[in-house]
């Protein structure tokens, strides 16, 4: 196939370059981006278009009329010390003005709260008093050199995304768009009845790209404009009074500012969930669903495809949610930041295809005259290859502005061999699943809610707590196992029988790790039998860590080893000791552990120690009754990391002889077969030549690959 499955960006007054474009990288579809129109013109030269459409923002002309429906969040002001006589909280401290706003339409004695953050306690509301020119609570009483805080109600009145978008481009007076709450019965209206008449005044849109729907990620800018907090699943912006309302009546129970806040947390996902943020999401969910449903009935009654992107207004749609289904969409997009972001994208159920959004988009803080966008473009494209060869997304494509990328003649050349390959690779694999030697179970609090998702801050950002951890997903993203993702209580009752391996990675009281559903001893029963009776468990980090009964990890007597907490230093630790060959690390010349833990120690001579590094265990394996555990202090991810955590899942499932069944030795080199049509691809995944010895099936043999290439064979060669 020479042209298909490509979306492009076009602007106004670009007709001929696109055209030109749209042919070099055989692209059948064009869309316009935040910023962007297209003109008549484009619109004719016989491609599918995709239009952008914002439902909750963008329509100024209403929001400015409806100010009380605009979008709302709790937030938390600075901590402040009662040193002075009559303490002072300057609460909108730190925020942007320009962003948010203080809600002095709803009483604050109703719905905001001060707390004693020393003592934990919440303040009555006669002893403290809001100044509403001023913006500052004064504390009518106190104990002195304690800390306080507020939790206030604030009007969103500048759409982050768009904010981002507007400071990025330098887009000057261009209005700031106002976000308006379609849980309010003027929004609810408008939004429907203006999508009606849009899509009559539009006829030419294939494809409604519906960004997304009602409420943004929590996202809050500081008084520089900078990100002052950001949340990509954050359900920070989705409050109002009518939502406060209405979930009391379906649950039974009043929620506060403080549920929100969460003690300045705000319910980030490394939180251990509470039930009532657990309830809250539910309730969201729900009326997403139902709301974003009617919106993509009307698309569908005006002839037109429904597609969401995967980003800025997606809270209350996660994909892998319960509801989801029911929204009836056509097609998801996203951002594709590495292997575990395409893993996330094509793994989307109940839709009719999936589209990447590749990188590096095309802005002007990477297209820049003596940059060279071609180097992320490459390594965004090698990165996500390995995912695609599992489970393809069903389109590329990319976004911003196509008359920068026009500009970098060695991009567009390497744009094009990237769209010719994704096409070569489509029509081989799409319906066609890949092997898969072995099932891992992925245990969080979140569980299938958040499959591809866990370590996550902003959508496929670097944080240094967290890369020691990315490894294991960006691993397995591109990686000859089946994956699933459990939470606890999936597992209270036994582990599904087809879970060969099971994976819990995180610091202690995160809900990767677990934190305080470690304290359930019918969880740690029931892992314990699982494993004895031949099931394997790897930990990484901190895992089933919670101090209690004498143990910091709860499945300590599985993994072989603990953590010392400063408790225990009176008991020597004489287990130091470095097995001289091991399965896991044959042939491994470095392993990286990242961050790395300290002070994590054997618990007897049975434990293998595979790594000792700074007087702490980094690696080792344990035998457990019929069972194993593994534990790695930190898995970033490498080509080198990733096999030997490869090698590490094999070895926990018991199944070692299994591992040189469509193996590559070198550890950037892997191979990808396909039983059905009896061929498998062997794959470089880098920029430069690699040789190495490949087994099949059947037999094994050295072959050469130049950079990033893939070479097909059929089973029989």
């Amino acid at each position: 196939m020479e042209k298909g499955r490509v979306t492009i960006p076009s602007e106004s007054n670009f007709l001929a370059e696109t055209k030109r474009l749209m042919a070099l990288w055989g692209a059948d579809a064009i869309r316009d981006s935040d910023g962007t129109k297209l003109d008549e013109e484009l619109k004719q030269i016989g491609a599918k278009i995709y239009t952008t459409y914002f439902v909750a923002r963008g329509h100024n002309d209403f929001a400015q009329k409806h100010l009380e429906e605009v979008q709302q969040a709790f937030l938390l002001s600075e901590r402040v010390c009662a040193t002075e006589d009559e303490p002072k909280i300057w609460f909108m401290k730190g925020y942007l003005e320009e962003q948010l706003q203080p809600n002095y339409r709803e009483d604050p004695k109703e719905l905001w709260e001060v707390y004693d953050r020393t003592t934990g306690e919440k303040l009555a509301n006669e002893d403290w008093e809001v100044d509403q020119k001023q913006n500052v609570v004064s504390l009518k009483k106190w104990q002195p050199y304690h800390e306080y805080t507020v939790s206030f109600l604030a009007s969103m009145i500048w759409d982050p995304t768009q904010m981002y978008n507007h400071i990025t481009n330098d887009w000057g007076d261009k209005p700031h768009e106002i976000p308006f709450d379609i849980r309010q019965p003027e929004s609810k209206a408008f939004v429907r009845n203006f999508l009606i008449n849009w899509l009559a005044d539009n006829p030419d849109t294939d494809v409604v790209r519906f960004t997304t729907f009602f409420y943004h990620f929590t996202l809050f800018f500081n008084d520089q404009k900078k990100e002052k907090f950001v949340d990509w699943f954050g359900y920070g912006s989705t409050v109002s009074v009518r939502a406060l309302k209405e979930f009391e009546q379906a649950y039974g129970y009043k929620l506060h500012a403080e549920d929100f806040v969460d003690e300045g947390y705000y319910n980030s996902p490394f939180r251990v969930p509470s039930q009532a943020f657990l309830d809250y999401i539910d309730f969201i969910q729900r009326f997403v669903a139902n709301e974003a449903k009617k919106l993509v009935e009307v698309v569908h009654d005006a002839k037109r495809e429904a597609m969401m992107f995967l980003g800025d207004n997606w809270i209350g749609t996660e994909p892998y949610g319960p509801y989801f289904k029911e929204i009836g969409l056509d097609a998801v997009v996203g951002s594709v930041g590495n292997g575990t972001t395409l893993r996330m994208i094509s793994e989307i159920p109940h839709v009719k295809y999936t589209e990447g959004r590749f990188l590096p988009y095309f802005f002007p803080d990477v297209f820049y005259e003596g940059n060279d966008p071609t180097i992320e473009a490459k390594e965004n494209w090698l990165t996500a290859r390995r995912a695609i060869l599992r489970k393809p997304v069903d389109r590329i494509g990319y976004g911003g502005y196509l008359s920068l990328a026009n500009k970098f003649p060695e991009f567009v050349d390497y744009v094009s061999s990237v769209t010719a390959e994704f096409r070569d690779l489509y029509e081989r694999i799409a319906d066609v699943k890949p092997y898969v030697g072995i099932k891992v179970g992925i245990l969080n609090s979140w569980g299938k809610l958040r499959s591809w998702q866990t370590h996550m801050v902003a959508h496929a950002l670097w944080y240094q707590q967290i890369y020691s951890y990315l490894g294991v997903l960006e691993s397995l993203s591109g990686q000859k196992i089946a994956v699933e993702f459990l939470n606890f209580a999936d597992i209270k009752a036994g582990v599904p029988g087809d879970i060969d391996v099971l994976i819990n990675v995180g610091d202690a009281g995160t809900a990767f790790s677990g934190g305080k559903n470690w304290q359930d001893t019918q969880l740690i029963a029931t892992l314990t039998k699982w494993v004895a009776n031949g099931g394997g468990l790897i930990g990484i980090g901190e895992p089933t860590a919670h101090l209690a009964n004498g143990r910091f990890f709860q499945l300590a007597h599985i993994l072989g080893v603990d953590k010392e907490l400063g408790f225990s230093l009176s008991t020597d630790k004489y287990f130091k000791d470095e097995v001289s060959a091991h399965f896991i690390t044959d042939k491994a010349t470095q392993v990286e552990f990242g961050e790395m833990q300290k002070n994590i120690y054997a618990l007897s001579e049975e434990t293998q120690i595979l790594r000792y590094l700074d007087g702490s265990v980094q690696l080792a394996t344990h035998d457990f009754s019929k069972g194993r555990g593994v534990y790695f202090s930190g898995m970033p991810y490498s080509p080198e990391n990733a096999q030997i955590f490869l090698r590490a899942i094999y070895y926990a499932a018991h199944k070692e002889e299994e591992l040189n069944i469509w193996y590559a030795e070198n550890p950037d080199v892997e191979v990808h077969a396909y039983p059905e049509k009896r061929q498998y691809a062997v794959v470089n995944n880098t920029d430069e030549k690699q040789v190495s010895k490949i087994y099949t099936d059947k037999k094994n043999y050295v072959i050469t690959l130049a950079p990033g290439a893939i070479e097909w064979r059929n089973y029989d060669e």
